[in-house]
């Protein structure tokens, strides 16, 4: 086996401009009063692998350009849409008004676990994501259309919001691309 690592040219990454102009999977992932600017930073980088419409940005959540959020963005920061609001149910008002499936990815007794979630191709998402030590709100969980759940089987109650940023990515990438044929 020749398991060589691909050099960055071999990988055929987007730069800037094309990625803007790309089609986007119609998910807008929202942090709500997340307060590491690591985590900030990590959700912009995977938002642009996973090619997202944007991040919105709400509350205390920090907004680029900071050196903080450059350290696990690596430039995503500059790519990805983004947005700020003082307030989450500003942001939540606005997206409806836009017409988005709201979602709030939180542990509420009559949430969906996201396994069974199906996307619905005529529908554009937003997915909100909770600060690091109170989750979303409940002000902003009693708005949104549904809730969803990601199970977990350990002793922890909860996963980095980062970490749970990226699941609910890729599973939304994932049924988007075998809805249209693998891509």
């Amino acid at each position: 086996m020749n398991h060589l690592k691909l050099n960055v040219e071999e990988m055929g990454r987007l730069d800037v401009a094309a990625f803007q102009e790309a089609p986007k999977l119609p998910l807008i992932v929202v942090l709500d009063n997340v307060r590491s600017l690591y985590n900030v930073g990590s959700v912009l980088r995977t938002a642009d692998a996973f090619r997202l419409e944007a991040v919105w940005l709400c509350g205390i959540t920090a907004t680029p350009p900071h050196p903080e959020i450059h350290k696990t963005a690596l430039g995503a920061e500059d790519a990805v849409t983004w947005r700020h609001f003082a307030d989450t149910l500003e942001a939540v008002d606005a997206l409806r008004r836009e017409g988005y499936e709201v979602v709030a990815i939180e542990q509420c007794r009559d949430a969906q676990l996201l396994p069974d979630f199906r996307v619905d191709p005529t529908r554009r998402y937003a997915f909100i994501l909770g600060n690091e030590v109170k989750g979303v709100a409940q002000a902003v969980v009693d708005r949104a259309d549904r809730v969803i759940e990601i199970p977990q089987f350990g002793t922890k109650h909860s996963m980095n919001v980062s970490v749970t940023a990226g699941i609910v990515m890729w599973e939304l990438r994932r049924q988007w691309g075998a809805l249209e044929g693998g891509r």
